[in-house]
């Protein structure tokens, strides 16, 4: 498997390059093109345009901020994330849940806040683009445990009619705790691609050691081979790498 710019649709994302944005209540890795962050060789990988590692101290909070024809998609690493929208939802989420916030075109509003006044918060949040137009907004939430995701993979979102919180895109969202001496694959098929992504720990994919915080970028068909000699925790992003874009994002499929 090559190093970055290998050229051959695997990619190795050490964790030191990955763009660190820090704005003193938070801590994060933007790991593609996001707000005053731009690098033309990372605008991500198909329907998926965005994947931050969010940390936020005790008590902080992003505040309510608008999106269109997205869906921000979220993953509870640890701590208490509590959600709030325009419409009136909310909801606190502990470690190993997901959610899924669906945004019209009408400039609707979310916020994320650490519940806790005493312990950080961590999750991941990504965008991965539909290709369904008239979307309504609407939230979906779901609380899994760490039994859940141990040594195997847990769909946590997909397509409708498929395991896990319904995406408007052809896509998927895995998770797992792998303990040691165990073993997981993955298999992107033709016209797909993704982002495999080391929440914690250390795994060694196809013969590669990769550790906290660096990640796969898979740009064509392939079959991954992941094990660890400890444990790890793991999240891996499934997309089309063609698709229609709807909305402001029109073209860009």
């Amino acid at each position: 498997m090559p190093d970055a710019g290998g050229g051959s649709g695997l990619t190795i994302r050490p964790a030191d390059t990955i763009w660190r944005e820090e704005g003193g209540w938070f801590d994060a890795r933007w790991h593609f093109s996001f707000d005053r962050y731009r690098d033309p060789e990372q605008m991500g990988v198909g329907a998926l345009r965005v994947f931050n590692d969010d940390r936020i101290i005790a008590g902080a909070e992003w505040p309510m901020h608008p999106h269109r024809d997205i869906e921000s998609l979220t993953y509870v690493v640890s701590g208490h994330f509590v959600h709030a929208d325009s419409l009136g939802n909310n909801g606190t989420l502990q470690a190993g849940a997901a959610q899924v916030m669906t945004f019209s075109h009408g400039f609707d509003e979310h916020s994320e806040k650490n519940g806790s006044a005493e312990e950080a918060l961590r999750f991941i949040q990504f965008w991965i683009l539909p290709s369904v137009t008239g979307l309504e907004t609407r939230v979906q939430q779901r609380q899994y445990s760490i039994d859940d995701r141990t040594d195997r993979w847990l769909q946590i979102m997909g397509s409708p009619g498929t395991e896990g919180l319904d995406l408007s895109q052809d896509a998927r969202a895995l998770v797992t705790h792998l303990t040691a001496g165990n073993h997981l694959e993955h298999a992107f098929a033709a016209g797909r691609g993704g982002y495999l992504y080391v929440i914690d720990g250390r795994v060694e994919v196809d013969g590669e050691g990769l550790g906290t915080g660096d990640a796969i970028k898979v740009e064509r068909q392939t079959d991954l081979s992941i094990t660890t000699a400890l444990a790890a925790e793991l999240i891996l992003i499934d997309v089309p790498l063609e698709f229609t874009a709807v909305g402001v994002w029109s073209g860009l499929g």
